[in-house]
């Protein structure tokens, strides 16, 4: 088998990243977007030595749970894995592959995995779109699978339609002003879960003196409540408001949150809430919780209710400030939040008895240094939100060697068509 050969394979199964596993001769082959049971003619692109990649040239018969994608651009962008596949059907596949990732880090769960669905339609409320010249005019949207060329999006079935509006037309704006356009990487988006705050953040190469030429581009979506233009270099970027204020509320569970466009918050709009209470569940109440990746402090205030003491610890400093301010406003006299990495934080608080610790990293997983610091301060429970099964599966098998027992599993569709999961697994000593 050589790249440019075309082959017909039969997808067995789905793994992680929305990929079909198929096998020609003996090789492993990876389909993008195959589904089990589909019979596909595709074209070889590249060869390891253990494994092929290929694009899929003709579906010859399609396999379980079909369905026509209700995006016509479904094909071209990479923002959307399972459009193709019936939603009932999409929740098991996922559920799958969870038991095979973590299998094949050495977990075993046996038990049925449950994953909460979603509404498909405007679930997203932050979102990001790359802009790009092509031939003398600009697109505005996401990168075409496994390249960087954008397909320029009319309408994007995972956001609101005000977002969908304002992506228009500043995708508009941007056509009109090249010399704006030439200093723009991206755009990103955040809204308020109810829909009624909508702030845009402008990823640029220019410096803060080059900001305000950038300000005008709000007049082409009046209806946004915040603009500004991400500036400097690497290592010193930094947000100027330009228009409005930079922060979308949602209220999660009764609590008034805040949240920079440039923080991290959960983008369903729908389940948030469900997993914010699904982890003070998993939270055994009293003693004191450590909340290791804290952004604004959607868990940590949740689990304030219930704890004795909650102390936080985030990296993004605007994130951070955010924290802060959503547990003045809560009046939330037992929360201490703290600005820097993880370690930063179990340096600086000393183990307590029956402690619990809550962890929510990014997708790369929290990895082995922070899951040794955490089993070595003997915490009752750890309670472990991942957006990433692979990297979930490595960090349970780390903690499994480290004395303790994955008790319970809950999967949440946060990211439905697409090939991403979150899962909350709560840990106990063995």
């Amino acid at each position: 088998m050589q790249p440019g050969d075309a082959i017909e394979v039969t997808v067995e199964k789905g793994v992680y990243r929305g990929l079909g596993l198929a096998r020609h001769e003996g090789q492993v082959v990876f389909v993008p977007r195959g589904r089990p049971g589909d019979r596909l003619r595709v074209r070889v692109e590249s060869v390891t030595p253990g494994y092929a990649r290929a694009v899929t040239e003709a579906v010859l018969a399609e396999g379980a749970a079909p369905r026509a994608s209700p995006c016509p651009l479904f094909s071209q962008c990479g923002g959307c894995a399972y459009q193709h596949v019936d939603y009932a059907a999409q929740l098991q596949l996922k559920a799958d592959i969870l038991r095979e990732s973590l299998g094949r880090a050495g977990v075993g769960w046996e038990a049925p995995i449950v994953v909460q669905p979603s509404p498909e339609l405007g679930w997203r409320t932050r979102a990001g779109f790359h802009v790009q010249e092509a031939g003398g005019s600009w697109r505005l949207g996401l990168h075409v699978e496994g390249t960087h060329r954008v397909v320029d999006l009319e309408r994007c079935l995972q956001i609101s339609e005000a977002m969908n509006r304002t992506q228009r037309a500043l995708a508009r704006a941007l056509g009109e002003k090249p010399h704006q356009a030439r200093r723009i990487s991206s755009v990103d988006m955040a809204e308020s879960m109810d829909g009624g705050q909508l702030v845009v953040a402008l990823e640029t190469d220019g410096e803060a003196a080059d900001a305000p030429a950038l300000a005008a581009l709000a007049d082409a979506a009046p209806w946004i409540t915040g603009l500004g233009a991400v500036v400097g270099r690497a290592g010193r970027r930094r947000y100027v408001p330009l228009r409005g204020e930079p922060y979308v509320d949602s209220t999660v569970l009764g609590l008034k949150l805040r949240a920079h466009v440039r923080s991290f918050f959960q983008a369903n709009r729908f389940l948030t809430e469900d997993l914010a209470r699904a982890v003070a569940a998993a939270t055994p109440a009293g003693g004191t919780v450590l909340d290791l990746y804290a952004g604004v402090g959607l868990f940590a205030l949740a689990l304030a209710r219930t704890a004795a003491v909650v102390r936080g610890v985030e990296i993004n400093p605007i994130a951070a400030e955010d924290a802060q301010v959503n547990a003045r406003r809560a009046g939330l006299g037992n929360v201490t939040l703290m600005t820097g990495d993880v370690r930063k934080g179990l340096e600086a608080w000393r183990p307590e008895p029956d402690e619990r610790i809550v962890l929510d990293p990014p997708r790369t997983g929290a990895g082995a240094e922070v899951v040794q610091a955490v089993a070595a301060r003997k915490p009752a429970a750890v309670v472990y939100v991942s957006c990433d099964p692979p990297t979930l599966g490595r960090d349970l098998r780390a903690f499994s060697a480290a004395g303790y027992r994955l008790e319970s599993l809950r999967a949440f569709d946060m990211f439905p068509d697409t090939h991403h999961l979150e899962t909350l697994a709560r840990l106990l000593p063995m």
